[in-house]
C-alpha cells in the first residue's frame, strides 16, 4: 500500500544533474535518464531527512532544453531539473511503523498534495499552470504546476484546527462545540453573512447556552483563512512563473468546504479558484465526490501508477 506524508517537516528544492552520454552513437537511452536523475539527487542533506520524491520537471539535451522524454534523442550532454522533496528520517519511520502493527506493508510515502493532485487536478491544468491548496486540520499542503510538471511544494503549519481553535477562544467554549459550530455554521468571509443571522454557543462548566451573530462568528473565521491564504500566495510567489498560471487556484481538504472559502482566495490570490472534487475511480466515483477524500483517492490512483519515485 501506498501512504500519504505531510507536515511542516516537509522541504523541497530543484536541483540539476549533468552527464555526457553513454553511448558511442551518442543515442539517449533509459540508462542515462537514470544516471542523470542519480546525479541531480547529489545534494547535500542532513542526516535526519530523507528524500521522498525526486521528480523530474524537464530534461535538456544539448542546450535544447524543454524535453519532457529524452529518451531516443541523440546528444553529447544530458541534463536534468528536478524537484526533491524531503521529509524527517523519523516522520516517516513513525508512519510505517503504525501502519505495519495494524498488519499492513508500505510500498512507498507520497507527499499528500503529490496524491491530491492525481484525484482532482486535469492535465490541462497542469499545463497552463496551476496551484493546489489542500487544507488539512493542522497544515495547508502546497503544490505548484507548470508545464506539465510540479515546481514548488511547501507546507504552511495552519488549517483546520487553527480556526476552531479561534472560534473556541473566541467564543469560550469547549473544542469539540466549536468545531460543531465551525462546520454548521462557519462562514470565511463575514460579507456574505447576513447580520440577522444568530447562532447557540454552548456554555462551559454548566453556564447556560447563549445566542451570538452569525457574522461575529464569521469575522473570527476569516482572519485565520486569509492569513493561511497569504502565506500560501507566498510560496507561490517565490517561483518567478507565478504571474503565467492561468490554471488559477484548486482548493481541495475538508476545510475548503466552508461557504466562503472560494470568495476569500479569490482575493487573495487574484485569481480563479475552483474547489477540487477527486475523480477517475470508476465506479466509487459518486461516493467520493467530496474534497475531503482527494488525498486518500489520490493515493489509490498513485497506487494503480506505480507510484512517484
Amino acid at each position: 500500500m501506498y501512504a500519504g506524508i505531510a507536515g511542516d517537516h516537509i522541504r523541497s528544492i530543484n536541483s540539476r544533474g549533468v552527464i555526457a552520454v553513454g553511448r558511442k552513437d551518442n543515442e539517449i537511452g533509459e540508462s542515462d535518464v537514470d544516471r542523470v536523475v542519480e546525479a541531480a539527487k547529489a545534494i547535500a542533506i542532513p542526516m535526519d531527512r530523507e528524500i521522498i520524491h525526486v521528480i523530474p520537471q524537464e530534461f535538456i539535451v544539448d542546450d535544447q532544453d524543454g524535453i519532457k522524454d529524452p529518451v531516443g534523442m541523440s546528444g553529447v550532454r544530458l541534463e536534468a531539473e528536478v524537484h526533491i522533496i524531503t521529509g524527517a528520517v523519523t516522520s516517516a519511520k513513525n508512519i510505517c511503523r503504525a501502519i505495519q502493527r495494524a498488519g499492513l506493508k508500505v510500498a512507498d510515502l507520497v507527499l499528500e498534495p503529490l496524491a491530491s493532485s492525481h484525484a482532482v487536478l486535469g492535465d490541462d491544468e497542469r499545463d497552463l499552470g496551476v496551484v493546489l491548496l489542500d487544507i488539512g486540520g493542522g497544515t495547508t499542503d502546497v503544490a505548484v504546476f507548470f508545464e506539465g510538471s510540479i515546481r514548488h511544494t511547501a507546507i504552511i503549519p495552519f488549517g483546520g484546527s487553527n480556526v476552531t481553535n479561534d472560534i473556541a477562544i473566541g467564543l469560550r467554549t469547549p473544542i469539540d462545540k466549536a468545531e460543531s459550530i465551525k462546520i454548521q455554521y462557519g462562514c470565511a468571509l463575514a460579507a456574505l453573512v447576513p447580520a440577522e443571522e444568530t447562532v447557540t454557543v454552548s456554555g462551559v462548566g454548566g453556564r447556560s447556552d447563549r445566542e451570538i451573530s452569525r457574522h461575529v462568528l464569521a469575522s473570527m473565521v476569516e482572519p485565520r483563512m486569509e492569513e493561511i491564504f497569504t502565506l500560501a500566495n507566498k510560496e507561490v510567489k517565490k517561483n518567478h512563473f507565478a504571474e503565467l498560471l492561468g490554471g488559477g487556484v484548486v482548493l481541495t481538504g475538508g476545510t475548503s468546504l466552508m461557504p466562503g472559502v472560494v470568495e476569500l482566495a479569490e482575493q487573495v490570490f487574484e485569481m480563479p479558484v475552483r474547489l477540487g472534487v477527486p475523480q477517475g475511480v470508476g465506479g466509487l466515483s459518486a461516493n467520493v465526490a467530496d474534497p475531503r477524500f482527494a488525498t486518500g483517492v489520490g493515493l489509490v490512483l498513485a497506487c494503480r501508477a506505480g507510484g512517484e519515485r
